[in-house]
């Protein structure tokens, strides 16, 4: 058992966190007030190769492992998770379910754009489209439909809580093509935003993330061509929740990140704080704070590195994936609001971020499955 980075995942790493650094936390408070999406900054993840990390260089990709996937999610989740989120969609959901289940010309038309994230020069990213008002949690009650008519499907429904919304340039859209079938009736569709009978509904006002452009999808009379499906007829259910298992190591990733980030500005704090004559950290409540603190993001990492291994290797990785979400998501919210604690009135206010930190953590327990649907995952699987 190797516990060591590869000097190419360490120098990923160090660009990651030179990126965050330097690209991303100046502006990062404004960004988040006015609810700015950061596109400057996406566009530097397309130069950086990081929108397309995992895919194959034959579609534009950089053909990098997991493993150095989840170390650049987690440096730039800890200044900007709004960034991290955008770059987390492209790569797991968007990318990889085209790369692994999309046939040559899909790939070959959306895939290596998506990859680099630039198409004739203009930012070109994706989202991934399944939750709806009345299926969030229950994915299999899709309302949004894409009705059989040869040699195209006639797309009508809604979308909600759209990751990349407005930015994005494709869509992957779960439909109900038939209802009867039940799951085995939904389909998975590449459909793009530009087409007649699409339209991005208002911008969502959230607690966290605020940066990233969260929108409901809508679908009217939308002619979506045969060859844009992807897989075979019934394949769309399976396609999603076969995608979200890898899309949870990259918001584990993201919440480890969170919690990290969170965690070195209380350090960082505790260390140049006064109080009762001594810095803060030379207080026991204060050093048990930090302690467990460390302890449950290491925890974190180790499991966001092993379902990032098991995925390498070609293993069963939904459940470890699973418990990586669970238990980072919710170190990320813990720590958080520890980090805000031992800040003491300071946390309180957006100067110091640890706040904002706190606002984004929220969500990691909530998109690409809560905590809750994470628990019957794990039940699931473990008494088999």
């Amino acid at each position: 058992m190797d516990f060591s980075l590869s000097e190419e995942q360490l120098m990923i790493q160090k660009a990651a966190r030179e990126f965050a650094q330097q690209d991303c936390l100046p502006g990062v408070i404004e960004r988040d007030e006015k609810q700015k999406f950061p596109l400057e900054q996406v566009e530097k993840l397309a130069d950086l190769g990081f929108l397309g990390m995992m895919t194959d260089p034959q579609f534009g990709g950089a053909g990098m492992d997991t493993i150095s996937y989840v170390l650049a999610m987690e440096e730039i989740s800890k200044v900007d998770a709004s960034v991290s989120v955008c770059m987390s969609v492209n790569n797991s959901l968007v990318c990889w379910g085209l790369e692994h289940y999309g046939n040559e010309t899909q790939k070959n038309k959306y895939l290596t754009p998506l990859a680099q994230g630039k198409k004739e020069g203009q930012l070109y990213v994706g989202a991934f489209l399944l939750s709806e008002p009345e299926a969030g949690s229950d994915a299999t009650h899709q309302h949004t439909s894409a009705i059989d008519h040869g040699d195209h499907y006639v797309l009508n429904g809604v979308k909600n809580w759209i990751t990349n919304g407005s930015t994005a340039s494709v869509y992957l859209v779960m439909a109900q093509t038939d209802a009867n079938k039940g799951s085995k009736g939904i389909n998975a569709f590449i459909v793009e935003k530009n087409w007649p009978g699409v339209s991005v509904g208002v911008k969502e006002n959230k607690m966290g993330i605020r940066g990233s452009d969260t929108h409901a999808i809508s679908f009217s009379d939308v002619k979506v061509p045969k060859e844009n499906r992807i897989g075979a007829d019934g394949f769309g259910f399976s396609f999603a929740m076969k995608t979200l298992n890898g899309g949870r190591i990259g918001i584990a990733a993201q919440a480890l990140g969170i919690a990290s980030g969170a965690y070195e500005l209380a350090l960082a704090y505790s260390k140049q704080r006064q109080s009762f004559g001594k810095p803060i950290h030379e207080h026991q409540a204060i050093q048990f704070k930090l302690a467990e603190m460390a302890t449950r993001i290491q925890t974190a990492r180790l499991l966001c590195y092993q379902a990032a291994w098991e995925k390498d290797h070609g293993l069963d990785y939904t459940t470890t994936a699973a418990m990586a979400k669970l238990h980072a998501s919710d170190t990320a919210m813990w720590v958080t609001t520890e980090a805000v604690q031992v800040h003491g009135g300071y946390g309180f206010v957006k100067e110091f971020h640890v706040e904002r930190l706190m606002r984004d953590a929220k969500i990691t327990q909530i998109y690409e499955g809560t905590s809750e649907i994470q628990k019957m995952v794990i039940g699931r699987n473990i008494t088999r």
